[in-house]
């Protein structure tokens, strides 16, 4: 097996080491799913995107994502990462008129539409990704939710359910009343949060609250995982999409393009750019945009 390359990513940043790392792993037809399983719990990311060779001048690449523990059908950050890592190693270019690019990345469940906009001097392109129609899922009682977070029911913002919501994969929506009880939340019982989601219909909890970390965006969030996986990551696209077909169709929020903010407690602060088309009650789409900043190049050996 031939040296494959990769490309160590951050998200949702114009800077390096902000917003949220992601390993990109280019020419991975060879790698079976298990390899890519192994490789995905080495590289230790909150996911791992392992693309698929594609014929020189193509606009069309097959993309799959791993976290350390499983295969997941779409994500937000890896999708700003592989096209990031696309642009820089030459696989895909901007149109020198200034137009978008129009790329395909064809997922677990099927393809998605991504566009790309030069950025503006200096900066990296905006990538935008298109996620797919909302699902609504189940409602769950805050009783059985927010002791799992070290929170009670009154750190819900009065009257909003927590819901399982879906733009490409499920997660668990937790609207909190204020920045303190966001704050204050943490994987309390892990191995309980551990029974809970493997009982419910949801990959992994998304805890938010109305205005951003800092006065210029418009939400603040939270996303945790169970071991394997990363215990709280940094900045989510997918997680955020689902949140905005949230707000949107819950009517917490006014108008349908907004910025969330995320990772800034970590040290790794992240942007994302939302827009939602459709009314409330029949969202037609999610978009989630940002930018990407490759820190890393390196290569797999090919005894692996």
């Amino acid at each position: 097996m031939p040296q494959l390359p990769f490309l160590l990513v951050d998200a949702f940043t114009t800077q390096p080491l902000r917003g949220n790392p992601c390993a990109v792993v280019l020419d991975a037809d060879a790698l079976t799913p298990a390899k890519r399983q192994q490789l995905a719990r080495e590289f230790n990311q909150s996911e791992t995107a392992f693309v698929d060779s594609s014929a020189s001048g193509s606009t069309e690449f097959t993309v799959r994502y791993f976290t350390p523990a499983e295969e997941i059908p779409l994500a937000g950050h890896p999708t700003i990462a592989t096209v990031t890592a696309l642009l820089h190693a030459g696989r895909v270019a901007l149109p020198t008129d200034g137009s978008a690019l129009v790329l395909t990345l064809n997922l677990l469940h099927g393809p998605i539409r991504v566009d790309v906009l030069p950025g503006a001097a200096g900066e990296p392109a905006l990538v935008w990704m298109t996620q797919r129609r909302p699902v609504f899922g189940a409602v769950h009682a805050p009783e059985d939710v927010l002791l799992l977070f070290g929170l009670t029911p009154d750190d819900v913002l009065p009257g909003a359910p927590i819901q399982t919501v879906s733009t490409g994969t499920p997660q668990l929506m937790v609207l909190l009343r204020d920045h303190a009880a966001l704050r204050r939340a943490h994987v309390a019982d892990a191995a309980g949060l551990g029974r809970y989601r493997a009982a419910s219909d949801f990959f992994s909890p998304h805890l938010f609250c109305l205005g951003g970390a800092t006065e210029a965006d418009h939400t603040f969030a939270r996303h945790f995982g169970t071991p394997p996986d990363v215990s709280e990551d940094p900045v989510t696209g997918s997680a955020t999409g689902g949140m905005a077909a949230y707000l949107w169709h819950h009517g917490y929020i006014e108008a349908p393009e907004f910025v969330a903010e995320q990772g800034h407690d970590l040290g790794r602060a992240g942007t994302v750019q939302v827009r939602i088309s459709g009314p409330r009650e029949a969202i037609e789409s999610v978009q989630i945009g940002g930018t990407g900043v490759v820190v890393l190049e390196g290569s797999l050996r090919g005894d692996l």
